[in-house]
């Protein structure tokens, strides 16, 4: 670099080299590497001239690299600690679908297709059986007079239906009145069910989603419809991401943190965490915790089921803070970090600065150092 006279050691034969630093963890400050210059034949001495005859002789060894450099920017913004992790994008839930029809099965929805509440899941004997929102099975048949639970979500569902209004039939209510009945009635003559006003275990099938998706079809059109067999197994259609986190980064990362998916294609789109597992599976030879992550955009991660992702985890964000490239910082030989700034006249200068929060994913870092501000260019290695 032009400046800065040859040392001993080079007038010997024992070149120097720039020291970059191993890529730190987030918020660790990063160790001091320690610079020795060995002379060959006897004690080497550094001449500092020019613009860096204001920094230590050690400073100005290693601003004095022959490797080819190109120039980035100081930044002034948002920062944020992202984790890459691997995950898998999918559908919530996974519900067996029982039946307790009897007779024999005349009709099965196919792996993949889509069904709303009031909507028929397969047919038994040319019956229908519908999908009803709720989480208690249909265990017991509903008539005029019954309460509990399990009419408090028929209400609910009938009323989501459009069968009643709130007015008509109170949602909250567990009680099956006459409103309840005139409700049932319209449904079961809409869906090609009899119009009996009582809902039985062979009419419908309780489920918590308001739309499910076929992951898998175990009846046989054709077959009997035995109850309590499994004809069906269904997810929601609703987008999620689940990540094996490894159990010793489980505190770095809480519901709400905000987190990048990059999809198979290569596009990328945004997500929240949902839910962090509270206990520890123990996978080949480490210890993992299940991350549910939930995508802003549903449409915008397509339609496939358990499709390999990257997904980087904002555990931390600091903002208006100064930045650079983490390959712009030099390792001092007294001990922590420089970096090497260049002015518009082509001047380079060796900034002492501290290091913060660390952006795996963007590769950036946050620093503070006398006189260092947005807009400065600083050398890092060239490409």
């Amino acid at each position: 670099m032009a400046g800065i006279a040859n040392s001993a050691a080079e007038r010997n034969g024992a070149g120097k080299q720039r020291m970059r630093p191993h890529r730190p963890r987030r918020r660790v400050r990063a160790a001091a590497i320690v610079v020795s210059l060995v002379a060959v034949g006897g004690a080497a001495g550094i001449a500092a001239t020019g613009p860096f005859d204001a920094r230590t002789k050690d400073d100005a060894a290693i601003a004095s690299a022959a490797s080819a450099t190109s120039l980035a920017q100081v930044t002034r913004g948002t920062l944020s600690a992202r984790t890459q992790q691997n995950g898998a994008l999918g559908y919530v839930g996974d519900h067996p679908v029982i039946n307790n029809a009897g007779g024999t099965v005349t009709q099965l929805p196919a792996a993949g297709e889509a069904i709303g509440q009031g909507k028929a899941l397969y047919r038994v004997n040319g019956k229908p059986v519908i999908l009803l929102k709720g989480s208690v099975p249909l265990y017991r048949d509903l008539s005029r007079g019954t309460e509990g639970a399990d009419v408090q979500q028929l209400n609910v569902a009938l009323v989501a239906l459009g069968y009643a209004t709130k007015d008509e039939l109170d949602p909250a209510s567990d009680y099956f009145s006459r409103a309840t009945r005139r409700a049932l009635i319209e449904l079961q003559d809409h869906v090609g069910l009899k119009g009996t006003g009582q809902l039985t275990p062979a009419e419908a099938v309780f489920l918590p989603v308001d739309e499910l998706r076929v992951t898998k079809v175990e009846g046989t059109v054709g077959g009997a419809a035995g109850p309590g067999a499994v004809l069906l197994r269904a997810s929601s259609t609703k987008r999620q991401v689940t990540v094996a986190l490894n159990a010793s980064r489980q505190a770095s990362v809480k519901a709400g943190d905000k987190v990048l998916i990059t999809l198979p294609n290569g596009k990328s789109t945004e997500g929240v965490v949902s839910s962090v597992g509270k206990v520890a599976t123990k996978t080949d030879q480490s210890m993992t915790v299940e991350v549910l992550i939930e995508p802003l955009d549903a449409k915008a991660t397509g339609e496939l089921d358990q499709a390999p992702v990257q997904v980087a985890i904002v555990s931390e964000t600091v903002n208006d803070v100064l930045s650079v490239p983490v390959a712009s910082l030099l390792a001092r030989a007294g001990g922590g970090y420089a970096v090497e700034v260049v002015d518009e006249s082509g001047r380079h200068t060796l900034v002492p600065v501290t290091t913060g929060l660390f952006d795996d994913s963007a590769g950036t870092v946050q620093v503070t150092g006398e006189g260092l501000r947005a807009g400065q260019n600083v050398v890092v290695p060239g490409s």
